[in-house]
Formats: C-alpha cells, sequence, structure tokens
C-alpha cells in the first residue's frame, strides 16, 4: 500500500491513501474523484470509539470510526467502493498500531494451525481500472443473459444489512443475503431495467448462473488484494485470504 504524508492547517497529523479504484468510478466534483483520500493518524478520542460498547452492540462501531479517521472535506465512509473503503481501513490499523499483524489460521492443506506475523504495508492493490466505469456488462454462461452490474459503495452494503434483517422477520429460517445483494448488483437484465423484471430475474437464477456472476464480478471490483502465503511446516505452498478478526483493530485483545 502506498501513503504519502500530506501537511495540512489541522492540529493533527493526516495521512493521504492511493485508493485502489484511483478515483475513476466516483462523479466529477468528488473529492474522491482524484484517487486519494485524506486519513488523521488514529488519536485516543478515535480508540475510545472503538471500544465503545454501545456501538459494538449496534454494530456500527466500525462505520463511526472510519467516519472519524476520514480527514478529506465531504467525504463519508458510505460514499466509498468496499475496496477503496478497505484501503482506508488497513491504512488506518497500520498508522494507529503498525504494520504487523498477528494472526492464527488454518494451513490451507494440512489444516494445522499456523502462527505468523503478516506484514500490511505489503498488501497490494488489485483490479486497478484502466477507464473510468462504475457499471460493466457480464454474460451469463447458462442462461446467455446479459446483466448490467455496479460496483458497491457502502451505503450499498449498509442497505443490503439492512434488507437481510427485515426479510429475518418475516421467514426467519431463510437466509436472503445471496438474492438480496445480487439485486442491489443488477441494474439491467438483456436491457431491461425495470426493479420487478430484475428482481423476477433474481429469483428465477441458476446456481451456476449466480456462482459465474458473483466470481466475475469480484474480478472487476478495485480491491486490496487479501491473499497471502501461508508458512507452515508442512511445507505446502498455498495461500488463503487474509483473515480481518478481532485483533485488528484490537491487537492487544486475547479475545
Amino acid at each position: 500500500m502506498e501513503q504519502e504524508t500530506v501537511t495540512t492547517t489541522s492540529p493533527f497529523p493526516t495521512e493521504t491513501i492511493e485508493l485502489p479504484s484511483k478515483g475513476l468510478f466516483y462523479p466529477e466534483g468528488s473529492p474522491l474523484r482524484s484517487g486519494t483520500v485524506d486519513i488523521y493518524y488514529m488519536t485516543a478520542k478515535h480508540e475510545d470509539i472503538l471500544t465503545s460498547t454501545n456501538l459494538i452492540q449496534k454494530g456500527i462501531v466500525l462505520d463511526k470510526f472510519l467516519d472519524a479517521i476520514i480527514a478529506t472535506k465531504g467525504v463519508k465512509s458510505a460514499d466509498l467502493l468496499i475496496g477503496d473503503l478497505n484501503a482506508v481501513m488497513v491504512a488506518a490499523r497500520i498508522l494507529g498500531y503498525g504494520k504487523d499483524y498477528e494472526i492464527n489460521i488454518d494451513c490451507p492443506a494440512c489444516g494445522n494451525l499456523v502462527s505468523q506475523t503478516i506484514d500490511l504495508s505489503a498488501l497490494e492493490n488489485e483490479n486497478v481500472p484502466a477507464e473510468s466505469t462504475k457499471e460493466f456488462n457480464i454474460t451469463l454462461p447458462i442462461s446467455k443473459a446479459e446483466v448490467r452490474v455496479k460496483l458497491l459503495t457502502r451505503q450499498d452494503e449498509l442497505d443490503i444489512d439492512k434488507e437481510i434483517k427485515s426479510m429475518k422477520k418475516i421467514n426467519s429460517d431463510i437466509d436472503t443475503e445471496s438474492t438480496t445483494r445480487l439485486k442491489k448488483m443488477i441494474l439491467a437484465v438483456n436491457g431491461e431495467t425495470s426493479p420487478a423484471k430484475v428482481w423476477q430475474f433474481v429469483d428465477n437464477m441458476l446456481v451456476k448462473d449466480a456462482r459465474y456472476l458473483r466470481d466475475t464480478y469480484k474480478t472487476n471490483v478495485p480491491d486490496i488484494d487479501f491473499s497471502i502465503p501461508v508458512e507452515c511446516q508442512c511445507g505446502a505452498n498455498q495461500k488463503t485470504r487474509l483473515p480481518i478478526g478481532v485483533t485488528f483493530f484490537w491487537p492487544d485483545s486475547r479475545v
């Protein structure tokens, strides 16, 4: 991750973070269009947010923390694409607690628990875009339908979570996360933009098409590459996704 220290008139030092999206997907006039965002170095007040029992119980502690840490005027965490938000989160963790992240992880080859230290500053961006487009088309392999999808922001994720909770109140036996997320992602099917038509298509989408859509979507999302090598005594040369657990922002925690 590339970071560049900047000078401001604020009494608190800030750091400029390069966004994986390069700012290409944000509207003209948005501060994020520059491809960077400024964040504050963590203070004791920021740590108060992270340790707030009330915010943790409500499930909004990270959103409140990230809103407080973002220094660029006019930018909220909900405005950011998910990959860009991940970049801010990793940078904030490095500035607050250092680049070394100690984890315990299962070896994907032998299953043994491996303890290792990850250098967060070595994580790189992936799927960096070459052109400005927040939307793109995907042709599904089975139905041959052409769907137009958009990249999700943190606000989209919050809306998805809210919808899922509402549906659970109606029927707690069914998890609607997969279809709810697809309905938020898909803008059109074969040129048809009617939400009712899109939702009907999602509800009847073949599993192979749905999996292909999710996998292809992931390869188009500018993000932090969280894949890491597992250094196990079994000698396996495999990678797994970096787990972001309780110790990411609470390094002294032993939970």
